[in-house]
C-alpha cells in the first residue's frame, strides 16, 4: 500500500507540473493550426508546384529541378532581378536615413508634436494601391500637379512614370514617400529608450551635437538600425502592388520588378511551376541577405 500510494501520488505531482503547459498549448494550438494550414502547407504545395510544368488548374507533368534551370538563360528574369536590385540599392539606405532624420527631428519637444508625428506614420498605413493610385495623378507627364510646378517655376515637364530612364526613379521616389513612416517611429521608440544620463555625460565631457550624435545616438540604435535594413530589403525585395497599380513594368519593362514578374508567368502566362520556382529562389536569396545583415552586425 505504502508502494502504491507513493506512486499515485508522484503521477499527481507530475500532473500538476504539466498542467500549465497543457493549459498554455490549449490556448495557442488553434492559432498554430491556423499558421500551419496558411503557410506551411501552401510552402509545401508550392515547392512540388516548382517541380512541374502545369498550371495553376492541372498538374501538368514532373520535370524535376528544370524549372529552376531554365531561370539562368531567362533575359526577361535578369532584367527585371536587376531592376529590383536598384530599387532596393536606392529605396532601402533612402528610407532609413529619412527616417532616422525624421525620428531626431520628431523627438524634440516642440508644440503639436504628436500631430507631426501622426502626419508622417499616415503614408504607412495608406495601401499601396491607393498610394499608386494617388501617384498616377501627381505624377501624370500631362496634368500632374508636379509638372504643373515645374511649368510654373520655368523648368520643362517631365515623363515620371512613363518614361523609361525615370519610371524607376519615381517608383522609389513614392515609395519613399509611403514607407519612410516604418523607419522613423522605429528609431523614435529607441531614441527614447536611450538613458538620458548618456547623453548628459557627454554634453558635460565638452561633447557637442554631432559628437554625441555619433558616438552615443547612433551606437544605441545600431539594434534598430539592423532590424530596419532587413525589413526594409525584404519590402524592396518584393515590390507588387505599386507596381501593378501604376505602370505595369511598363514603359517598355523599366518597371518590372522580379515578382511582377512571377506574376505574369503564374497569372497571366499560366506557367506556375515555372513562376513557383522564381518565388523559392527569391526565397532563398532574402533569407541569404537577412543572414548576411545579421552576421555582419553580430561581428
Amino acid at each position: 500500500m505504502t508502494v502504491f500510494a507513493a506512486q499515485v501520488s508522484g503521477r499527481r505531482r507530475r500532473a500538476r507540473r504539466l498542467l500549465p503547459d497543457l493549459t498554455g498549448w490549449g490556448f495557442v494550438l488553434p492559432a498554430t493550426l491556423v499558421i500551419v494550414g496558411l503557410s506551411l502547407f501552401p510552402a509545401v504545395w508550392a515547392l512540388l508546384l516548382s517541380l512541374r510544368d502545369g498550371d495553376l488548374l492541372t498538374g501538368g507533368e514532373y520535370v524535376g529541378l528544370q524549372n529552376y534551370r531554365d531561370m539562368l538563360g531567362d533575359t526577361e528574369l535578369a532584367a527585371a532581378a536587376g531592376h529590383t536590385a536598384l530599387y532596393t540599392v536606392l529605396f532601402v539606405p533612402g528610407s532609413v536615413v529619412l527616417g532616422l532624420a525624421l525620428a531626431l527631428a520628431l523627438n524634440l519637444k516642440i508644440r503639436l508634436i504628436g500631430f507631426y508625428r501622426t502626419c508622417f506614420f499616415v503614408p504607412y498605413v495608406v495601401s499601396a494601391a491607393a498610394t499608386g493610385i494617388l501617384a498616377n495623378f501627381v505624377f501624370d507627364p500631362d496634368f500632374g500637379i508636379v509638372n504643373a510646378g515645374l511649368k510654373a517655376l520655368g523648368l520643362p515637364a517631365m515623363g515620371f512614370l512613363q518614361d523609361p530612364g525615370q519610371a524607376m526613379l519615381t517608383l522609389v521616389v513614392i515609395s519613399i514617400w509611403g514607407g519612410v513612416g516604418m523607419p522613423a517611429v522605429v528609431y523614435l521608440a529607441a531614441l527614447q529608450d536611450i538613458p538620458r544620463e548618456l547623453v548628459e555625460a557627454a554634453r558635460v565631457d565638452g561633447g557637442v551635437g554631432r559628437h554625441v550624435l555619433r558616438h552615443v545616438v547612433l551606437p544605441q540604435l545600431r539594434p534598430a538600425t539592423v532590424f530596419l535594413l532587413i525589413w526594409q530589403t525584404i519590402t524592396a525585395l518584393q515590390l507588387f502592388d505599386l507596381v501593378y497599380t501604376t505602370t505595369k513594368g511598363q514603359p517598355l519593362d523599366s518597371t518590372t520588378t522580379i515578382v511582377f514578374y512571377l506574376y505574369r508567368q503564374a497569372f497571366q502566362l499560366f506557367h506556375s511551376g515555372y513562376g513557383t520556382a522564381i518565388a523559392y529562389v527569391l526565397f532563398l536569396v532574402t533569407l541569404g541577405i537577412s543572414g548576411a545583415v545579421l552576421w555582419r552586425s553580430a561581428r
